[in-house]
C-alpha cells in the first residue's frame, strides 16, 4: 500500500491552497478559519488509522468513507452515491429496473418501508408502510444504509429475496418471500368511473409522467366534456420536480405553482402556471395518504392552494425539499438538498404534510390492525420546517378500481356528484 504520509501533502496543499483563496471574502473568513483545526483532526486520525489499524487499508476507501459519514450527518435525502448506485438512481427515475418495488426511509437507525408501490411485488405480498425491514435473506439490517438495502433488494426476474419484518401490533416477526419482476413503473394508469367522472392515478413521477396524463386527459375529453376527476396520489412517493411543475400545470391556467428557497440565488425560484395547454372547466378531486410524498406534495399543495382541486384522505408525508445531483470526477456523485419548497400560499409542509380539506380514513386494515405511515417527520435528522407558515394566507400493471371497497376514491367521486348538483342549484337561484 502507498504511504498514507506521501498522498496527505497533495491533498492538504489542495485544500488550502482553496481555503486561502476563500479568506478574500469577508463573509467567510469566520467559517474559514474554523475549518482548519477540523481539517489537523481529520488527518490526525488518518495517521493513526494508517499506522495502528489491524489490516491494511486502501486510502481510497477511508477517504470514500468519511464523504459517506459527513454526508450522514445532513438529512435524509442527501447521500453519497458510489458509481454504482449512481447508475441505480438514473435506472430508478427512468422507470423499469429489477426489484420489489419498496420506497425505504431510516427510522431511529431501522430500515422501514414508506411505502410499497402499488401494482408491484412488494404490494401485492402485502408488505405494509411501517414495516421494519429486520433482515433481508439472512443479513441483518440494523445500520445498513439505504443504498445497501437496495443493492440487497434489486435482482434479476425470478429470483426470490425472504425479507423478515417487525410490523406494529404483530406478536412477531414476519417472513415474506417476494419474486422479483421487472418494475417498469407504468407511471399513469386511467379509467372512466361512471360516464362523465375520470379517474387518474399517478404512481411516481418519471420522465414521460406529465406527457402520459396530457395523452390521458385529450382521450377522456374526446368522449365529451368532463363533469368531474379523481387525481388520485395515494402511495405516489414523488420523483422529478419538473414533472410534479408540469402535472399541476396541465390543471392551471394561471397562479403560482410551487418556488423554492435555499441559500444560493439559484436555487430561489418561482414556477408559474400557464394558460396555454391547461384542462378547466371540470372540478378535481385529490387523493392523497400518508404514501403521498415530494413531488406529488408539490401537486397537491398547488392545486389546493389556488382552489382549483378538493383534498381528500388523510395527511400527507411531509417531505417539502428538492435535491440535486452533483456529478463528481470518478464517475460517483452528491445527492445533495439545495431548497426547501413552499405551497403557493407560502406554506411549508416539511415534516408536517398536507392537509386534506377533507379527512376520509381508508377504513382498511390488516390482519395485524390498522396501516400506520412513516412519514417525514419520524426520520433521522429530517429538515425542520425552516419557518412557519403564515398565519393567513413483473410490469406493474393493476386492474380496474373497485368503488366498493375503496372507501376514499367512493367517497371522492360522491363528493364530485354532490358538486354538480350545488353547481345547479346555485346556477337556478
Amino acid at each position: 500500500m502507498r504511504n498514507m504520509k506521501t498522498i496527505l501533502p497533495g491533498i492538504l496543499v489542495a485544500v488550502f491552497m482553496g481555503l486561502l483563496f476563500l479568506q478574500h471574502t469577508d463573509a467567510l473568513n469566520a467559517e474559514t478559519s474554523s475549518i482548519f483545526p477540523e481539517l489537523q483532526k481529520f488527518t490526525d486520525c488518518l495517521d493513526l488509522i494508517e499506522k495502528y489499524y489491524v489490516d491494511e487499508v486502501q486510502p481510497s476507501s477511508l477517504i470514500e468513507g468519511a464523504i459517506k459519514g459527513m454526508t450522514s450527518t445532513l438529512d435524509p435525502h442527501s447521500a453519497y452515491l458510489s458509481k454504482e448506485d449512481y447508475k441505480e438512481m438514473q435506472i430508478s427515475t427512468s422507470g423499469s429496473f429489477g426489484g420489489l418495488g419498496i420506497e425505504l426511509g431510516l427510522r431511529d437507525g431501522q430500515l422501514t418501508v414508506i411505502t410499497p408501490i402499488e401494482g408491484t411485488p412488494a404490494f401485492k405480498a402485502g408488505i405494509l408502510p411501517g414495516d421494519r425491514i429486520l433482515k433481508i435473506d439472512s443479513t441483518p439490517t440494523l445500520d445498513m444504509t439505504l443504498e445497501e438495502a437496495v443493492k440487497l433488494l434489486r435482482g434479476p426476474k425470478g429470483t426470490k429475496v425472504t425479507l423478515t419484518l417487525g410490523r406494529e401490533n404483530a406478536e412477531k416477526p414476519i417472513e415474506v418471500t417476494i419474486t422479483r419482476a421487472i418494475i417498469h413503473i407504468q407511471s399513469v394508469i386511467s379509467q372512466t368511473l361512471e360516464p362523465g367522472y375520470g379517474y387518474i392515478k399517478i404512481r411516481n413521477f418519471q420522465v414521460d409522467t406529465s406527457e402520459a396524463v396530457r395523452k390521458v386527459m385529450q382521450g377522456m375529453l374526446k368522449s365529451g366534456p368532463l363533469r368531474g376527476l379523481v387525481l388520485d396520489l395515494r402511495y405516489n412517493p414523488g420523483g422529478l420536480l419538473d414533472q410534479a411543475i408540469a402535472v399541476s400545470d396541465l390543471f392551471l391556467s394561471e397562479g403560482k405553482i410551487v418556488y423554492t428557497d435555499g441559500r444560493k440565488a439559484e436555487d430561489r425560484v418561482e414556477y408559474t402556471a400557464r394558460k396555454e395547454g391547461s384542462f378547466d372547466g371540470f372540478p378535481i378531486v385529490v387523493l392523497i395518504n400518508g404514501g403521498t410524498a415530494s413531488a406529488a406534495e408539490i401537486v397537491s399543495g398547488a392545486l389546493q392552494d389556488n382552489n382549483r382541486a378538493v383534498i381528500v384522505g388523510v395527511r400527507s408525508f411531509g417531505k417539502a425539499s428538492v435535491q440535486t445531483i452533483r456529478p463528481l470526477s470518478d464517475g460517483s456523485a452528491l445527492k445533495l438538498t439545495i431548497a426547501r419548497y413552499y405551497t403557493p400560499s407560502g406554506r411549508s409542509i416539511q415534516a408536517k404534510g398536507i392537509e386534506p380539506d377533507v379527512l376520509v380514513e381508508q377504513q382498511v386494515t390488516s390482519q395485524d390492525g390498522a396501516q400506520q405511515f412513516i412519514r417525514e417527520k419520524d426520520l433521522k435528522s429530517h429538515l425542520s420546517p425552516k419557518r412557519e407558515e403564515p398565519a393567513d394566507p413483473g410490469e406493474a400493471t393493476s386492474g380496474p378500481v373497485n368503488l366498493e371497497r375503496d372507501y376514499q376514491l367512493k367517497y371522492g367521486l360522491d363528493l364530485l356528484k354532490t358538486w354538480e348538483v350545488f353547481h345547479r342549484v346555485k346556477k337556478a337561484a
